[in-house]
């Protein structure tokens, strides 16, 4: 099979990859708007205000005394905003479509939210240092600075975040939507279960929403750093593809268009470029370089691109090397200047 006709291929092989929500304004008056929140009930709980109050009076009411018979179950549910058991869950999916996809894309996108998560969120954990309500000590304090960390609530922004990543990635807008609710369900349950079982203060759960979704809300700003990784990380695999198959195509490239500005390039074994798309904003191009002497699939010529090819005739097949060639004349005989009567 010729290079050309295999690049043919992979090009129109299908994806479900789209393009990455950007950061729009609504988008951007939503974060603001989430922090706010989230500075919000931090202040509340500092001023020792309502909130705690309220936390005080749910604890006492202890809700998995009142309706033990769901305790069993609820002790499974919570595990869905568990950090370890929904990250290999969520990372075992996205791996496929990894696969699928031919890149790294939703991989990166989970390890950089799971990152940024635990940052933040660990972050105001050991700063605020807050104990739970089984270990408070004095009744209608804020407990906080007192060793604890469970504000925000961990279960609660994780839940958020894990399953919203899916709904991030979704490749159709009913897709989105669909996953949004389903995430936000999964993540409200996960958040008042935490708060059935007496783990959590309602203020930790409060703001453990508000972290997660400011997390999420936050994503497109790290969609440079997450393609830079990916566009480094694929480059190695391809050179270790080559490494270990030299005498093959290259390895497999990501079927759709990246993302604007990034460019997508295939590699000979010496390491000299073949293909070069770029791919911008509404448009594409694609340069082509002469691959090396001594090519396994044509040793003797460069690779041409699309518009240079051989046409092919309606019947399928390429016209012959010397199909554009002038046809040779045959020479003159000695008797084939002469006229119709015999007569030179």
């Amino acid at each position: 099979m010729r290079t050309d006709d295999k690049l043919d291929q992979m090009e129109e092989r299908p994806t479900d990859r789209a393009r990455p929500p950007r950061m729009t304004r609504t988008r951007l008056w939503l974060f603001w708007g989430t922090l706010a929140v989230y500075l919000a009930i931090v202040a509340g709980v500092l001023a020792t205000s309502w909130l705690v109050t309220f936390d005080w009076q749910v604890m006492f009411f202890r809700p998995y005394k009142q309706w033990p018979e769901i305790h069993a179950f609820l002790d499974y549910f919570v595990v869905l905003g568990q950090r370890g058991p929904t990250a290999v869950a969520v990372a075992a999916w996205l791996g496929w479509r990894c696969w699928r996809q031919r890149n790294l894309h939703p991989l990166l996108v989970l390890g950089a939210s799971l990152l940024l998560l635990n940052i933040t969120v660990g972050a105001a954990k050991l700063g605020m240092s807050r104990l739970g309500p089984h270990y408070a000590t004095t009744v209608g304090a804020n407990e906080m600075w007192l060793g604890g960390d469970i504000f925000p609530s961990g279960h609660t922004a994780n839940a958020v975040v894990t399953w919203g990543v899916l709904a991030y990635l979704a490749t159709t807008p009913l897709r989105r939507r669909t996953l949004s609710v389903i995430a936000a369900l999964g993540a409200l349950g996960v958040g008042m279960t935490t708060v059935y079982l007496g783990t959590h203060w309602v203020s930790d759960v409060l703001l453990g929403w508000a972290a997660g979704l400011l997390v999420l809300l936050a994503m497109p700003w790290l969609e440079p750093g997450v393609t830079w990784v990916e566009d480094r990380l694929m480059g190695i695999l391809l050179r270790l593809w080559l490494r270990l198959r030299p005498d093959s195509l290259r390895g497999p490239l990501p079927a759709g268009s990246l993302a604007p500005g990034v460019s997508r390039q295939r590699i000979a074994p010496e390491g000299e470029v073949l293909v070069r798309e770029t791919i911008g904003a509404g448009t594409g191009s694609r340069s082509a370089a002469h691959a090396p002497d001594g090519w396994p699939h044509h040793p003797s010529r460069p690779y041409t691109i699309r518009s240079e090819r051989t046409p092919v005739t309606p019947a399928g097949s390429r016209r012959p090397p010397h199909a554009d060639r002038v046809p040779r004349t045959t020479p003159l005989s000695p008797t084939s200047g002469r006229g119709r009567n015999g007569s030179g």
